[in-house]
């Protein structure tokens, strides 16, 4: 005798063939809708773009990004030791050329310049004082110097005495001899205080002009300072707009530390980043297209930073026209990097039909609504146009949007649009 089932194994039963028909059906489905995509032979017109192929030049790009920036940015810094006392502008604030930006508290400096002032006081002061013991020293080492010449005339005397004496009888050989010895040694002497003197005018010329030296450096730390101080009133010297302000009053400042940025808003240039997989072919010198929205603005490369950071190679552009009325400050755009170019190729407008293969199929329109399947070689690449080298003549019409869902296809019938 068969026993009943239960009715919640009926229930799993029943749904395990629910789920079974489903998924049969969602096949089934499927497979129809591919199969009719496989038969469809036609495309709306209003569903398709065509361009046009003529003659113009391309230009193969590199596709980066970049950034607008100002074209200069300058950094304000403190050229003394002093404190913040008061912030006159805040940043956003337009400023005129000689505008005061920030006053600092420049008592520190101040005495610091009047210190220096007594210093140089002081070293004029010796120099002087040297200058007046050299002239002394050299008026009495010049007057000993001419009693000694007088001294040495009279010992000379002397001697002559002496030897005639001598001859008459009246003194000694003896009396001679020590008169000449007297006399020797006085030239001694006066030769001895003549090297003296020579030394002593050239040590204390050296020790005067060693003197004037250092109050020479005391005058230039002066002229320094007072240079500082007058820097020390912060303005701006330029038109421009303040970016950024130190605005901690009361802090202090060390020289060097940077107080404010200003920077000017008429003229731009533009940060440029892109892949470090064109780090070989990012040159200086190559031209660029900045589009932004539907304007193309031309630059050329300036600099390309050698560093690679998170993956990116960095790099500065200058505009031609870097006063355009599009160019806002930090604003995002797009940037391409012209690497090559053709001046007269057959060339036909960009669209999602090309993969960026060297060689591809598309559909070239023959007559009204029929577009027969052609491969065609590419070549240059812009964000614009696209080179054919080989494939399509100038005047004959492809169309340009996407045509994957038709690559069964080697010719395609295009649905007028109904008015």
């Amino acid at each position: 005798m068969d026993k009943e089932l239960s009715p919640e194994i009926t229930s799993r039963s029943r749904t395990r063939r629910g789920i079974t028909v489903a998924v049969i059906g969602v096949v089934v489905v499927a497979g129809l809708i591919y199969f009719r995509s496989l038969l469809q032979t036609s495309v709306d017109a209003d569903r398709i773009r065509i361009g046009t192929a003529d003659v113009g030049p391309v230009e193969n790009t590199l596709t980066a990004t970049g950034e607008v920036i100002p074209a200069y940015e300058q950094i304000i810094t403190s050229p003394i030791r002093a404190s913040i006392r008061r912030i006159l502008l805040t940043p956003g604030a337009r400023v005129k050329p000689g505008q005061a930006i920030i006053e600092l508290d420049k008592s520190l400096s101040q005495i610091e310049l009047e210190k220096l002032k007594d210093q140089l006081a002081l070293k004029q002061n010796s120099i002087e004082q040297l200058r007046m013991k050299l002239n002394k020293n050299l008026y009495d080492a010049d007057i000993s110097d001419q009693i000694k010449a007088l001294n040495i005339n009279r010992l000379r005397a002397e001697v002559d005495d002496a030897k005639r004496l001598l001859k008459v009888g009246g003194s000694t050989q003896e009396d001679v001899t020590r008169a000449e010895n007297t006399l020797r040694i006085a030239l001694l002497e006066k030769k001895q205080l003549e090297n003296e003197l020579t030394y002593n005018r050239q040590s204390m010329g050296a020790s005067l002009k060693e003197t004037q030296l250092q109050a020479q450096i005391e005058s230039t730390n002066l002229k320094v300072l007072d240079h500082k101080l007058k820097q020390a009133d912060i303005l701006a010297d330029r038109a421009g707009v303040l970016t950024w302000v130190n605005d901690h009053v009361g802090s202090a400042v060390n020289e060097g530390d940077m107080l404010a940025k200003l920077a000017d808003l008429g003229s731009f240039k533009i940060d440029g980043s892109a892949s470090d997989v064109y780090a070989d072919q990012l040159k200086t010198g190559l031209p660029v297209v900045v589009k932004i929205n539907d304007t193309n603005l031309r630059g050329t490369i300036m600099q390309v930073k050698p560093s690679v950071q998170n993956n990116t190679v960095q790099f500065a552009i200058q505009l031609d026209d870097n006063r355009h009325a599009s160019l806002r400050p930090n604003m995002k755009v797009e940037v391409f990097v012209v690497t090559n170019s053709n001046a007269r190729a057959v060339r036909v407008a960009n669209g999602p039909v090309f993969k960026g293969k060297r060689r591809q199929s598309v559909f070239v329109l023959s007559g009204t609504n029929k577009a027969i399947r052609r491969e065609v070689e590419i070549g240059l690449t812009s964000f614009d146009f696209v080179e054919i080298k080989s494939g399509l003549q100038a005047g004959e019409k492809i169309i340009i949007t996407d045509t994957s869902e038709f690559e069964h296809l080697d010719e395609l019938t295009i649905n007028p649009v109904d008015k």
